[in-house]
């Protein structure tokens, strides 16, 4: 499918939303107009967060390139390619598959499987997504999932280190 071709079927779709509202309308104006209330009213509560996150989507995709991450995430990094395993799985966009070349690339450099475990592990905390995740389940929870799945990422960044290195052999 062509960007001009998912172009339309987004303005068909949303085109038959409208006209369903519509619809809906004159079967039942005050629950149509109570859903439209609640729809705006969640929107307006999440907007502030939605344009902070999108404006830190724009500063890290314009900063961070591919090529960048994988000095950071390499072996030459130390240590600190843990944290930036983590921080740079968290803020990465984009599909799954468009990264996979260059953590194939960071692999053949020098066996870091850990380290791209846990970028892959925290490409699950989506910063986009922490608003909603707030308003639905509550900051406390959030918080607390977050801060378990970091930790988790190096853990299992660990074991699969330890699982993949290679065996030497004593003769």
């Amino acid at each position: 499918m062509r960007k001009s071709e998912k172009s339309k079927a987004g303005m068909i779709f949303f085109g038959i939303v409208i006209i369903l509202y519509i619809l809906i309308f004159f079967l039942n104006s005050a629950k149509t107009l109570n859903a439209l209330k609640i729809a705006f009213d969640i929107l307006l509560k999440i907007l502030p967060i939605f344009a902070l996150v999108f404006l830190l989507m724009i500063i890290t995709n314009y900063l961070l390139t591919p090529k960048k991450m994988a000095k950071y995430i390499s072996k030459e990094a130390g240590k600190k390619r843990w944290f930036f395993a983590i921080i740079l799985g968290i803020i990465s966009t984009g599909p799954i598959y468009a990264w996979f070349p260059m953590l194939n690339d960071i692999q053949k450099q020098g066996r870091n499987n850990g380290f791209i475990a846990a970028f892959l592990y925290n490409r699950a905390v989506k910063p986009a997504l922490l608003p909603l995740m707030i308003y639905y389940f509550g900051i406390k929870f959030v918080i607390i999932l977050t801060i378990v799945m970091i930790i988790l990422s190096v853990v299992q960044g660990l074991i699969i280190e330890k699982i993949t290195e290679p065996i030497e052999v004593r003769t």
